[in-house]
């Protein structure tokens, strides 16, 4: 009896053990393991995170520069707009200027047409086609000769084709549009100088 009795004790006592072994792993999967996984993994996705945000701020550094220079050129021209968008076309002193660039720049077959004019409500543009050739190096002189005339002048799409002879002579076909003050801005900046004008005029 005694014997049986203490069998069912130890029985009892490893059932007891084995449930607080149970509930213990429960406890501890439950309650520690699986919270610091999340945890860990929350941690890894706010590294990821400010990693990505870093990389994207580098970047965005990258561009600043480039972003600051284009707002220069873009105050320098509206500063100076009057000087880069004339209030007459001039189109004769225009042809006159590039016919005489691209001669000191040794380009031949020179051809220089201007296109039907066209308007907004701020600026006129005439397009303009040149056709010319010469080397590469006297091209790109061109250009920068074109960049630095003080007038406005935007480059539409340029065409260039090697000579078939292998002469080292490119062939170039270019669309540019050149810009002066519509009849409506003209109007507009003479009113603005009389207005100056006269504002001086009664300050004195």
């Amino acid at each position: 009896m005694n014997r049986t009795g203490s069998r069912l004790s130890n029985r009892k006592r490893q059932v007891w053990v084995g449930v607080i072994a149970v509930l213990f792993v429960g406890d501890f999967v439950l309650c520690g393991y699986i919270p610091s996984r999340q945890r860990l993994k929350s941690l890894e996705d706010a590294k990821g995170q400010q990693r990505r945000t870093i990389e994207m701020a580098a970047a965005q550094g990258e561009e600043l520069s480039g972003l600051k220079q284009k707002l220069a050129n873009m105050q320098r021209i509206v500063e100076s707009f009057h000087t880069y968008v004339p209030a007459e076309s001039a189109l004769g002193t225009f042809l006159e200027q590039i016919a005489g660039i691209m001669t000191e720049c040794q380009l031949t077959d020179q051809v220089v047409l201007p296109g039907k004019e066209w308007e907004t409500s701020s600026v006129s543009g005439i397009p303009i086609h040149i056709t010319c050739k010469g080397t590469l190096t006297n091209l790109f002189d061109f250009f920068s000769r074109l960049e630095a005339l003080d007038r406005l002048i935007r480059i539409e799409k340029v065409t260039l084709v090697n000579d078939n002879n292998l002469t080292g002579l490119i062939s170039m076909q270019t669309e540019a549009v050149i810009f002066y003050q519509s009849p409506k801005q003209r109007k507009a900046s003479g009113a603005a100088a009389e207005e100056a004008a006269g504002g001086s005029n009664n300050g004195t």
